[in-house]
Protein backbone atom coordinates (compact mmCIF):
# COMPACT_ATOMS: atom_id res chain seq x y z
CA UNK A 1 0.00 0.00 0.00
CA UNK A 2 0.94 3.61 -0.51
CA UNK A 3 0.65 5.23 2.92
CA UNK A 4 1.02 8.89 3.94
CA UNK A 5 1.72 9.90 7.54
CA UNK A 6 0.83 13.55 8.14
CA UNK A 7 2.69 15.02 11.09
CA UNK A 8 1.57 18.12 12.96
CA UNK A 9 2.86 21.56 11.99
CA UNK A 10 4.97 22.20 15.09
CA UNK A 11 8.12 20.06 14.70
CA UNK A 12 9.79 17.90 12.03
CA UNK A 13 10.42 14.20 11.63
CA UNK A 14 12.86 12.73 12.53
CA UNK A 15 12.61 14.35 16.00
CA UNK A 16 15.72 16.52 15.75
CA UNK A 17 13.99 19.00 18.08
CA UNK A 18 12.07 16.45 20.11
CA UNK A 19 8.30 16.12 20.25
CA UNK A 20 6.18 13.16 21.34
CA UNK A 21 4.30 12.76 18.04
CA UNK A 22 7.50 13.13 16.04
CA UNK A 23 9.20 10.48 18.19
CA UNK A 24 6.16 8.21 17.75
CA UNK A 25 6.27 8.47 13.96
CA UNK A 26 10.02 7.95 13.87
CA UNK A 27 9.72 4.89 16.10
CA UNK A 28 7.11 3.06 14.02
CA UNK A 29 8.47 3.95 10.58
CA UNK A 30 10.81 0.92 10.21
CA UNK A 31 7.94 -1.47 10.93
CA UNK A 32 5.50 0.27 8.59
CA UNK A 33 8.08 0.54 5.81
CA UNK A 34 8.89 -3.15 6.05
CA UNK A 35 5.34 -3.82 4.86
CA UNK A 36 4.30 -0.78 2.81
CA UNK A 37 5.51 2.24 0.82
CA UNK A 38 5.34 5.02 3.40
CA UNK A 39 5.85 8.77 2.97
CA UNK A 40 6.02 11.17 5.91
CA UNK A 41 4.71 14.68 5.25
CA UNK A 42 5.90 17.13 7.89
CA UNK A 43 7.21 20.64 8.41
CA UNK A 44 10.51 21.99 7.17
CA UNK A 45 13.52 22.47 9.41
CA UNK A 46 16.88 24.16 8.72
CA UNK A 47 18.72 20.96 9.62
CA UNK A 48 16.75 18.74 7.20
CA UNK A 49 16.26 18.70 3.40
CA UNK A 50 12.84 19.57 2.01
CA UNK A 51 12.75 16.21 0.24
CA UNK A 52 14.56 12.99 0.98
CA UNK A 53 13.68 9.36 0.52
CA UNK A 54 10.30 8.79 2.14
CA UNK A 55 9.94 12.40 3.38
CA UNK A 56 8.30 15.54 2.04
CA UNK A 57 8.68 18.65 4.20
CA UNK A 58 6.57 21.78 3.71
CA UNK A 59 6.70 25.25 5.24
CA UNK A 60 4.76 26.04 8.38
CA UNK A 61 5.59 29.71 8.92
CA UNK A 62 2.33 30.80 7.29
CA UNK A 63 0.26 29.31 10.10
CA UNK A 64 -1.59 26.07 10.71
CA UNK A 65 -4.19 26.43 7.95
CA UNK A 66 -1.53 27.23 5.35
CA UNK A 67 0.52 24.23 6.49
CA UNK A 68 -2.40 21.86 5.89
CA UNK A 69 -3.16 23.47 2.54
CA UNK A 70 0.44 22.68 1.57
CA UNK A 71 0.06 19.14 2.91
CA UNK A 72 -3.06 18.66 0.81
CA UNK A 73 -1.26 19.89 -2.30
CA UNK A 74 1.35 17.19 -1.73
CA UNK A 75 -1.34 14.54 -1.23
CA UNK A 76 -3.12 15.58 -4.41
CA UNK A 77 -0.05 14.80 -6.54
CA UNK A 78 -0.22 11.05 -5.90
CA UNK A 79 -2.59 8.18 -5.17
CA UNK A 80 -2.79 6.88 -1.61
CA UNK A 81 -4.27 3.72 -0.18
CA UNK A 82 -4.17 4.99 3.39
CA UNK A 83 -3.50 8.28 5.18
CA UNK A 84 -2.78 8.74 8.89
CA UNK A 85 -3.50 12.27 10.12
CA UNK A 86 -1.85 13.02 13.47
CA UNK A 87 -3.76 14.96 16.11
CA UNK A 88 -5.54 17.46 13.87
CA UNK A 89 -9.18 16.39 13.44
CA UNK A 90 -10.07 19.88 12.23
CA UNK A 91 -8.39 19.03 8.91
CA UNK A 92 -9.94 15.61 8.29
CA UNK A 93 -12.26 16.87 5.55
CA UNK A 94 -9.51 18.67 3.62
CA UNK A 95 -7.19 15.67 3.83
CA UNK A 96 -9.95 13.31 2.74
CA UNK A 97 -10.72 15.48 -0.28
CA UNK A 98 -7.03 15.56 -1.26
CA UNK A 99 -6.71 11.77 -1.03
CA UNK A 100 -9.98 10.40 -2.44
CA UNK A 101 -10.49 6.68 -1.91
CA UNK A 102 -7.79 6.39 0.77
CA UNK A 103 -8.47 4.72 4.08
CA UNK A 104 -8.27 7.57 6.60
CA UNK A 105 -6.99 7.12 10.14
CA UNK A 106 -6.86 9.83 12.81
CA UNK A 107 -4.13 9.37 15.43
CA UNK A 108 -5.11 11.26 18.60
CA UNK A 109 -2.40 12.26 21.08
CA UNK A 110 -4.34 14.98 22.94
CA UNK A 111 -7.95 15.83 23.73
CA UNK A 112 -8.43 17.53 20.37
CA UNK A 113 -12.16 16.66 20.15
CA UNK A 114 -13.23 18.55 23.27
CA UNK A 115 -15.98 21.06 22.40
CA UNK A 116 -13.85 24.10 23.27
CA UNK A 117 -11.26 22.90 20.74
CA UNK A 118 -13.55 21.70 17.97
CA UNK A 119 -17.27 22.44 17.59
CA UNK A 120 -19.40 19.34 18.02
CA UNK A 121 -20.73 19.45 14.46
CA UNK A 122 -17.19 19.55 13.08
CA UNK A 123 -16.03 16.74 15.39
CA UNK A 124 -18.94 14.53 14.29
CA UNK A 125 -18.20 15.23 10.64
CA UNK A 126 -14.54 14.34 11.18
CA UNK A 127 -15.38 11.11 12.99
CA UNK A 128 -17.91 10.17 10.32
CA UNK A 129 -15.26 10.56 7.60
CA UNK A 130 -12.57 8.67 9.55
CA UNK A 131 -12.26 4.90 9.21
CA UNK A 132 -10.42 4.48 12.52
CA UNK A 133 -9.34 6.70 15.41
CA UNK A 134 -6.16 5.62 17.21
CA UNK A 135 -5.85 6.93 20.79
CA UNK A 136 -2.58 6.84 22.72
CA UNK A 137 -4.35 6.04 26.00
CA UNK A 138 -7.55 4.59 27.37
CA UNK A 139 -8.10 8.01 28.94
CA UNK A 140 -8.33 9.56 25.46
CA UNK A 141 -10.43 6.73 24.01
CA UNK A 142 -12.96 6.85 26.85
CA UNK A 143 -13.19 10.63 26.60
CA UNK A 144 -14.06 10.55 22.90
CA UNK A 145 -16.51 7.68 23.44
CA UNK A 146 -18.34 9.67 26.14
CA UNK A 147 -18.65 12.71 23.89
CA UNK A 148 -19.52 10.85 20.69
CA UNK A 149 -20.84 7.37 21.55
CA UNK A 150 -22.13 6.86 18.00
CA UNK A 151 -18.54 6.47 16.85
CA UNK A 152 -17.22 4.40 19.77
CA UNK A 153 -16.68 1.36 17.56
CA UNK A 154 -14.15 3.32 15.48
CA UNK A 155 -11.93 4.06 18.47
CA UNK A 156 -8.86 1.96 19.22
CA UNK A 157 -6.22 2.40 21.92
CA UNK A 158 -2.64 2.14 20.61
CA UNK A 159 -0.24 3.30 23.30
CA UNK A 160 3.11 4.78 22.36
CA UNK A 161 6.46 3.05 22.72
CA UNK A 162 10.14 3.46 23.38
CA UNK A 163 13.44 2.37 21.86
CA UNK A 164 14.36 -0.43 24.25
CA UNK A 165 17.97 -0.52 23.05
CA UNK A 166 18.65 3.19 23.52
CA UNK A 167 16.75 3.47 26.77
CA UNK A 168 17.97 0.66 28.99
CA UNK A 169 19.41 0.11 32.47
CA UNK A 170 23.13 0.13 33.10
CA UNK A 171 26.06 2.48 32.64
CA UNK A 172 25.79 4.81 29.65
CA UNK A 173 28.96 5.74 27.70
CA UNK A 174 28.25 9.45 28.25
CA UNK A 175 27.24 9.22 31.90
CA UNK A 176 30.63 10.13 33.36
CA UNK A 177 31.00 13.11 31.03
CA UNK A 178 27.50 14.34 31.91
CA UNK A 179 28.16 14.02 35.62
CA UNK A 180 31.25 16.14 35.14
CA UNK A 181 29.38 18.68 32.98
CA UNK A 182 26.73 19.19 35.64
CA UNK A 183 29.11 18.89 38.60
CA UNK A 184 27.24 15.93 40.08
CA UNK A 185 30.11 13.81 41.36
CA UNK A 186 28.64 10.62 42.80
CA UNK A 187 25.56 12.32 44.28
CA UNK A 188 22.15 10.63 43.96
CA UNK A 189 20.11 12.20 41.16
CA UNK A 190 16.37 12.79 40.97
CA UNK A 191 15.50 13.33 37.30
CA UNK A 192 12.59 15.35 35.92
CA UNK A 193 12.09 15.78 32.17
CA UNK A 194 9.52 18.13 30.70
CA UNK A 195 8.80 21.52 29.26
CA UNK A 196 8.90 24.38 31.76
CA UNK A 197 5.16 24.93 31.89
CA UNK A 198 2.78 25.20 34.87
CA UNK A 199 0.81 22.17 33.70
CA UNK A 200 3.97 20.06 33.96
CA UNK A 201 4.25 20.88 37.67
CA UNK A 202 7.97 21.69 37.77
CA UNK A 203 7.32 24.29 40.49
CA UNK A 204 5.98 21.53 42.73
CA UNK A 205 9.07 19.39 42.19
CA UNK A 206 11.29 22.31 43.16
CA UNK A 207 9.18 23.06 46.23
CA UNK A 208 9.41 19.39 47.16
CA UNK A 209 13.20 19.55 46.91
CA UNK A 210 13.21 22.15 49.71
CA UNK A 211 11.94 19.37 51.98
CA UNK A 212 14.10 16.62 50.45
CA UNK A 213 17.39 18.43 51.06
CA UNK A 214 16.55 18.65 54.77
CA UNK A 215 16.77 14.86 55.03
CA UNK A 216 18.99 14.11 52.03
CA UNK A 217 21.40 17.05 51.67
CA UNK A 218 23.46 15.22 49.06
CA UNK A 219 20.56 14.65 46.65
CA UNK A 220 20.34 16.77 43.51
CA UNK A 221 17.46 17.41 41.14
CA UNK A 222 18.32 17.48 37.44
CA UNK A 223 15.50 19.19 35.56
CA UNK A 224 15.75 18.67 31.79
CA UNK A 225 13.73 20.90 29.50
CA UNK A 226 12.97 24.41 28.37
CA UNK A 227 9.83 26.42 27.68
CA UNK A 228 9.69 25.16 24.09
CA UNK A 229 11.52 22.61 21.97
CA UNK A 230 14.84 23.76 20.58
CA UNK A 231 14.87 27.07 22.44
CA UNK A 232 15.81 28.46 25.84
CA UNK A 233 13.53 31.50 25.59
CA UNK A 234 12.08 32.58 28.92
CA UNK A 235 8.66 33.68 30.07
CA UNK A 236 7.39 34.66 33.53
CA UNK A 237 7.02 31.01 34.58
CA UNK A 238 10.56 30.10 33.56
CA UNK A 239 11.90 33.11 35.47
CA UNK A 240 9.91 32.02 38.53
CA UNK A 241 11.32 28.49 38.20
CA UNK A 242 14.84 29.89 38.09
CA UNK A 243 14.19 31.89 41.25
CA UNK A 244 12.99 28.72 43.01
CA UNK A 245 16.08 26.87 41.81
CA UNK A 246 18.36 29.67 43.01
CA UNK A 247 16.94 29.28 46.51
CA UNK A 248 18.00 25.63 46.46
CA UNK A 249 21.53 26.42 45.29
CA UNK A 250 23.63 23.32 44.64
CA UNK A 251 20.64 20.98 44.99
CA UNK A 252 19.28 21.76 41.50
CA UNK A 253 20.56 21.67 37.93
CA UNK A 254 18.38 23.28 35.25
CA UNK A 255 19.81 21.94 32.01
CA UNK A 256 17.68 23.93 29.60
CA UNK A 257 16.85 22.40 26.22
CA UNK A 258 18.50 19.04 25.56
CA UNK A 259 18.34 17.49 22.04
CA UNK A 260 16.38 14.27 21.93
CA UNK A 261 19.40 12.24 20.81
CA UNK A 262 21.01 13.03 24.18
CA UNK A 263 18.04 12.09 26.34
CA UNK A 264 19.01 8.47 27.01
CA UNK A 265 22.29 9.59 28.60
CA UNK A 266 20.38 11.90 30.97
CA UNK A 267 18.13 9.10 32.16
CA UNK A 268 21.29 7.13 32.96
CA UNK A 269 22.26 9.78 35.54
CA UNK A 270 19.32 9.11 37.79
CA UNK A 271 18.34 6.90 40.68
CA UNK A 272 14.67 7.84 40.34
CA UNK A 273 12.36 9.76 38.02
CA UNK A 274 9.55 12.21 38.80
CA UNK A 275 6.73 13.44 36.56
CA UNK A 276 4.51 16.03 38.25
CA UNK A 277 1.77 16.43 35.61
CA UNK A 278 -0.92 18.81 36.83
CA UNK A 279 -3.14 18.72 33.76
CA UNK A 280 -5.09 15.79 32.33
CA UNK A 281 -2.01 14.46 30.58
CA UNK A 282 -3.00 12.07 27.76
CA UNK A 283 -0.08 9.84 28.76
CA UNK A 284 3.38 11.38 28.97
CA UNK A 285 5.94 9.42 26.98
CA UNK A 286 8.65 10.12 29.55
CA UNK A 287 7.09 7.31 31.60
CA UNK A 288 8.07 4.79 28.92
CA UNK A 289 11.62 6.13 28.76
CA UNK A 290 12.09 6.10 32.54
CA UNK A 291 10.68 2.58 32.85
CA UNK A 292 12.83 1.32 29.98
CA UNK A 293 15.87 2.65 31.84
CA UNK A 294 14.88 0.73 34.95
CA UNK A 295 14.03 3.82 37.02
CA UNK A 296 11.31 3.85 39.65
CA UNK A 297 8.73 6.45 38.61
CA UNK A 298 6.99 9.02 40.79
CA UNK A 299 3.98 10.40 38.96
CA UNK A 300 0.41 11.64 39.26
CA UNK A 301 -2.74 9.87 38.15
CA UNK A 302 -3.80 12.77 35.96
CA UNK A 303 -5.17 11.71 32.59
CA UNK A 304 -3.62 8.51 31.30
CA UNK A 305 -0.44 8.43 33.38
CA UNK A 306 -1.86 5.88 35.82
CA UNK A 307 -2.42 3.42 32.97
CA UNK A 308 1.27 2.53 32.87
CA UNK A 309 2.36 3.22 36.47
CA UNK A 310 0.84 1.10 39.24
CA UNK A 311 1.38 2.39 42.75
CA UNK A 312 3.98 0.31 44.66
CA UNK A 313 4.47 -2.00 41.65
CA UNK A 314 6.62 0.01 39.23
CA UNK A 315 6.39 3.44 40.84
CA UNK A 316 4.66 5.70 43.34
CA UNK A 317 1.58 7.79 42.57
CA UNK A 318 1.26 11.11 44.38
CA UNK A 319 -2.27 11.86 45.62
CA UNK A 320 -3.44 14.56 45.69
CA UNK A 321 -1.54 15.58 42.61
CA UNK A 322 -0.99 19.23 43.57
CA UNK A 323 0.79 19.02 46.94
CA UNK A 324 4.57 19.49 47.09
CA UNK A 325 4.76 17.52 50.33
CA UNK A 326 3.41 14.46 48.53
CA UNK A 327 6.21 14.59 45.98
CA UNK A 328 8.75 15.18 48.75
CA UNK A 329 7.54 12.15 50.70
CA UNK A 330 7.74 9.93 47.61
CA UNK A 331 11.27 11.13 46.79
CA UNK A 332 12.40 10.61 50.38
CA UNK A 333 10.91 7.11 50.45
CA UNK A 334 12.80 6.07 47.34
CA UNK A 335 16.05 7.74 48.37
CA UNK A 336 15.87 5.87 51.68
CA UNK A 337 15.20 2.42 50.23
CA UNK A 338 17.57 1.04 47.59
CA UNK A 339 15.77 -2.31 47.54
CA UNK A 340 12.45 -0.59 46.79
CA UNK A 341 14.07 1.46 44.03
CA UNK A 342 15.51 -1.70 42.50
CA UNK A 343 12.25 -3.64 42.74
CA UNK A 344 10.13 -0.87 41.21
CA UNK A 345 12.73 -0.17 38.52
CA UNK A 346 13.01 -3.83 37.51
CA UNK A 347 9.23 -4.12 37.30
CA UNK A 348 9.09 -1.02 35.09
CA UNK A 349 11.77 -2.35 32.75
CA UNK A 350 9.98 -5.70 32.49
CA UNK A 351 6.71 -3.93 31.65
CA UNK A 352 8.42 -1.78 29.02
CA UNK A 353 10.00 -4.84 27.38
CA UNK A 354 6.74 -6.74 27.46
CA UNK A 355 4.39 -4.02 26.22
CA UNK A 356 6.07 -0.83 25.06
CA UNK A 357 8.61 -1.64 22.37
CA UNK A 358 8.13 -0.01 18.97
CA UNK A 359 7.58 -3.41 17.38
CA UNK A 360 4.27 -3.75 19.26
CA UNK A 361 3.19 -0.23 18.26
CA UNK A 362 4.10 -0.93 14.62
CA UNK A 363 2.16 -4.19 14.63
CA UNK A 364 -0.98 -2.54 16.01
CA UNK A 365 -0.72 0.31 13.51
CA UNK A 366 -0.38 -2.15 10.63
CA UNK A 367 -3.50 -3.97 11.81
CA UNK A 368 -5.39 -0.67 11.79
CA UNK A 369 -4.01 0.40 8.41
CA UNK A 370 -4.89 -2.89 6.79
CA UNK A 371 -8.37 -2.84 8.21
Amino acid sequence: MRVALICTEKLPVPPVRGGAIQTYIDGVLPYLRAAHDVTVICRTDPSLPERSEGFVRVGADGGVAEYYRAVCRVLATDRWDAVVLYNRPAYVQEVAAAAPGARLLLSLHNEMLLPHRLPAWQARAALARTDCVLCISEFLRRGVARLYPTYADRLRTVRSGVDLERFRPGVHPQEAALRERYGLGDRPVILSVGRLSPKKGIHLVLSAMERVVETHPNAVLVQVGSRWYGSNDEDAYVRAIKQLADRLGDAVRLTGYVPYHEMDSHFALAQLFVCASQWQEPLARVHYEAMACGLPVITTDRGGNGEVVTDALNGLIVRPHDRAEGFAAAMQTLLDDADLRRRLGQAGRALAVREFGWERVGRELLEALEG
